[in-house]
């Protein structure tokens, strides 16, 4: 995350036109057009300003400040900088600033190219003093670069022998005719619909953009352009996150599946979508798949997919890449030891590796199987369902995939038992960047509290579920896990420093009372020792105490130990777990409180600090709480709550664009990532299938969106380009997210509804470690007799029937069928028949009964 990257100017001298300095009384005359952004630092952030290596960017009294370590031989071998700055060849501009210098030092401000071949445009040196002064000079551009483009704007602090501090403020470059540029966003729609398409049996809705107060007539249209239904809007009026004036439209009576579906008001049409059971069951592999492709360490081999993806391994030590064989700490740590951390994913759009990013992100993927093995359909996730070089080693592929990274996790931990915290490039590379051309150095950033939990709870947690795979690696994980809890414990406040940003993202997290939380869970749920039991009942977020709907991310994640805390039976009171259960359907009524209010449905609180970066993922992180809801208690609004989730995603969105790449008529390409990097380099790909974009940031944290939304609606504020990393970059933590919630869709769309039948089962289980003996009631509700029946339910997880009593019995895959024996067939109105079977295996228990193809109630 937060991948751009300061790139740097080239060295040549021009000559600028005037240059002056004077004491410092005030800004700059204001100009008709400004081009650069955030010259005053009132906000206090820095963004957009970037620094390179050995330069510490901060805000100071309302000034950027940058501390510079000394030892440098050059001017621009220290650099603060903006990029994105246009500039017009044959007009002039003027660049002014303050700064003032804790020891006086020469100062050179500069204006060029940002990419190779670094070409320079002006470039003027200053005396700068510790007495504040204000400083101009004037010049004619000799290059075109338009909005957002590669123009940049740098201040050269080094050349210096000691360290020192160089403040500026009140930047400003003036000039140019051309006013400052917007985006052509993508073409939008008036009716808005999830351009994948709709589960029959399920509710299906879409957005209409219009100022009109009366319903207006909408016509659903087949592929061969025929009416097949009609009605009536509902007006909802202006819609603030959107800016958009909407009406809800509901075509939910309207099941039979088809492709080529088109929704008509007027004379604006809907993309098309189909209507189907299968939906999302290709998203769900496409968005693991993306893990395959971010794999470090390791070729990614056309076979699994195709040549356009296909590299060679990154950061392998073969050159040019210097890692990750045998990394250092960076130079200011000196830990003593270097560590091989080949492997892992990496993070996003660039080539850093963090613990506490992909921690998260496994424990997402391991959770998914972990809920399907127990409540679910883990046969999704079998051996051979993904296109990985594991596919036919005899483990499901989602253990393999989640395994890739926690065996880097693994390595990230020191001797002590502390884990570092990440590992990444000592600068930022530009964009594109191949992972086996990346020439930059690697470092290991100093351990933390945080990344030692992340560890111990994703070690704990994959322990568990490797245990009947391999017990060797399952000791070897908990053992791992153990020590890094221990070492957690004695360094409780080892915070990673947030300003470690040059070369990679700082992921640095002050509160660490989550994840202590969160790691004992796990470490409960595994080992049921009573010390962890103990650690977990004392904290100040048991029971779902810190659940909102806020919901849970990379540095919030005491919900995912109440989610294991729900799903794995563990020593823990059963009024607990049931008070955990509640907290999710509580958070979950929440969500779809707000959601009925909203113009565009979606799970997402943005009371307090609007849309923030990674939005996307906030959406499919609540709508894990809402499936969790529906699995907790069974109720279908909870399920429905979750596709209005992918609805919005997949294209029913102000900007009439699917996030997914792959997905839907105008779907993400160009993502922010040095690989999938088309839009710069037309050799390589955009965005594979199933690849998901951050979303809309309305922060405008980077130069692209800076200056080609301001003012956005909050939904709005997003755009598919390359360089918007703040809204269109990828993460592994944004992918798991969409992997959990796209894979439960899938499990919940797999049939259409049956009617319903005069029909009641009572079902009842004894468990042991390897298997259950269950008895089944179906009562006859109706008013007439059966002379015959068939019962039909799918068994969760692993579960297989081995003997049967009172019916003729068969299973294929998880789907169950008795039907009745020759004595048993007629049963009386208002009677029962009473059945039962043993079955081996791990699960729950069944939720839904069929009898004849009807559905049951369930007693």
């Amino acid at each position: 995350m937060r991948s751009q990257p300061p790139r740097l100017l080239a060295a040549a001298l021009l000559t600028a036109l005037a240059a002056t300095a004077i004491p410092a009384a005030g800004t700059a005359e204001a100009a008709e057009y400004e081009r650069v952004l955030n010259g005053k630092f009132d906000s206090g952030s820095a963004d957009p300003w970037w620094s390179s290596a050995g330069v510490t960017n901060r805000i100071t009294g309302g000034e950027l400040c940058a501390s510079v370590t000394g030892g440098t031989t050059n001017p621009w071998d220290a650099l603060v900088g903006q990029n994105g700055v246009p500039f017009e060849s044959g007009q002039s501009y003027t660049l002014s600033f303050d700064a003032h210098a804790t020891t006086a030092q020469p100062v050179a401000a500069a204006a060029g190219e940002s990419v190779s071949p670094y070409r320079g445009i002006a470039r003027q040196e200053f005396a700068v003093t510790p007495t504040k002064q204000h400083f101009t000079f004037s010049f004619t551009s000799t290059l075109d670069f338009p909005d957002a483009g590669n123009g940049q704007v740098a201040f050269q602090l080094g050349g210096q022998t000691a360290d020192n501090t160089i403040c500026v403020d009140n930047v400003s470059l003036v000039g140019g005719v051309k006013p400052p540029g917007g985006v052509v966003p993508n073409p939008t729609r008036k009716v808005q619909v999830d351009q994948v398409g709709y589960v029959p049996g399920l509710p299906k809705r879409a957005t209409l953009v219009s100022t009109a107060t009366t319903p207006q007539t909408w016509t659903l249209k087949n592929s061969a352009g025929a009416t097949v239904a009609s009605g009536q809007s509902t007006p909802k009026g202006a819609d603030a996150t959107s800016g958009d004036s909407v009406h809800s439209i509901d075509f939910s009576s309207f099941d039979t599946p088809g492709t080529g579906y088109t929704l008509v008001v007027g004379t604006d049409s809907s993309f098309p979508f189909d209507i189907s059971a299968d939906v999302v069951k290709k998203l769900r592999y496409d968005a693991l798949a993306f893990f395959y492709h971010q794999r470090s360490g390791t070729p990614i081999e056309a076979q699994y997919v195709g040549d356009q993806y296909a590299r060679p391994a990154g950061h392998i030590n073969v050159a040019p890449n210097q890692g990750d064989n045998n990394v250092p700490c960076r130079a200011d740590l000196a830990c003593g030891y270097t560590l091989d951390v080949r492997g892992g994913w990496y993070d996003a759009g660039d080539h850093g590796k963090y613990v506490v990013n992909g921690g998260i992100s496994a424990w997402q993927l391991l959770n998914s199987y972990e809920r399907a093995a127990r409540i679910g359909d883990a046969s999704a996730f079998r051996d051979g369902t993904l296109a990985i070089p594991e596919k036919a080693n005899g483990v499901p592929d989602l253990l393999d995939e989640a395994r890739w990274e926690v065996d880097f996790l693994l390595k990230m931990q020191a001797p002590d038992g502390m884990a570092h915290h990440k590992v990444h490039d000592a600068n930022w590379t530009a964009l594109p960047t191949r992972p086996e051309l990346d020439d930059q150095p690697r470092r290991l950033s100093a351990t933390s509290t945080a990344a030692t939990l992340n560890l111990a709870a994703v070690a704990a947690q994959a322990s568990r579920l490797w245990k009947s795979v391999d017990a060797t690696y399952s000791a070897k994980l908990l053992t791992a896990a153990r020590k890094a809890y221990a070492a957690a414990k004695a360094n409780p406040n080892k915070i990673a420093d947030p300003n470690d940003g040059t070369g990679g993202g700082a992921y640095s997290d002050n509160t660490v009372s989550d994840e202590f939380y969160w790691a004992a869970a796990e470490l409960y749920a595994t080992t049921g020792e009573s010390a962890y039991g103990t650690d977990v009942t004392s904290s100040p977020h048991y029971k779902a105490a810190s659940l909102t709907r806020a919901g849970f991310y990379w540095g919030g994640t005491a919900p995912l130990g109440d989610i294991t805390l729900a799903l794995v039976p563990t020593g823990l009171p059963a009024a607990d777990v049931t008070a955990i259960k509640t907290a999710f359907a509580t958070v979950a009524d929440q969500h779809l409180a707000a959601m009925a209010q909203m113009g565009y449905a979606t799970p997402y609180d943005n009371s307090v600090d609007g849309y923030v970066w990674g939005s996307n993922s906030a959406v499919l992180n609540n709508a894990q709480v809402l499936a969790l809801a529906h699995d907790f208690t069974g109720a279908d609004k909870y399920r429905d709550g979750v596709f209005e989730a992918l609805h919005y995603l997949l294209g029913r969105n102000p900007l009439s664009t699917s996030y997914v790449a792959g997905y839907g008529e105008q779907a993400v390409q160009n993502v922010h990532h040095r690989f999938w990097a088309k839009q710069n380099d037309p050799t390589l790909p955009i965005a594979p299938p199933g690849s998901l974009s951050g979303g809309p940031n309305s922060g405008l944290q980077d130069p692209i969106v800076q200056r080609l939304l301001p003012g956005c609606p909050q939904q709005k504020c997003w755009v598919d380009d390359i360089g918007a990393y703040s809204v269109n970059e990828v993460a592994v933590n944004w992918n798991s997210a969409l992997a959990w919630v796209s894979g439960w869709a899938a499990e919940k769309s797999g049939k259409p509804p049956v009617p319903v039948a005069d029909c009641e089962v009572t079902f009842t289980a004894n468990r042991w470690s390897s298997g259950l003996s269950a008895n089944v009631a179906v009562k006859n509700t109706g008013t007439t007799a059966w002379t015959s029946w068939k019962l039909g339910f799918a068994l969760p997880g692993t579960q297989q029937v081995t003997a049967g009593w009172s019916a003729n019995w068969s299973q294929t895959g998880r789907d169950v069928t008795a039907t009745n024996m020759s004595w048993n067939g007629k049963v009386e109105a208002g009677k029962s028949v009473y059945i039962g079977f043993n079955a081996s295996g791990a699960g729950g228990d069944p939720t839904a009964f069929t009898i004849n193809g009807k559905s049951c109630k369930t007693g």
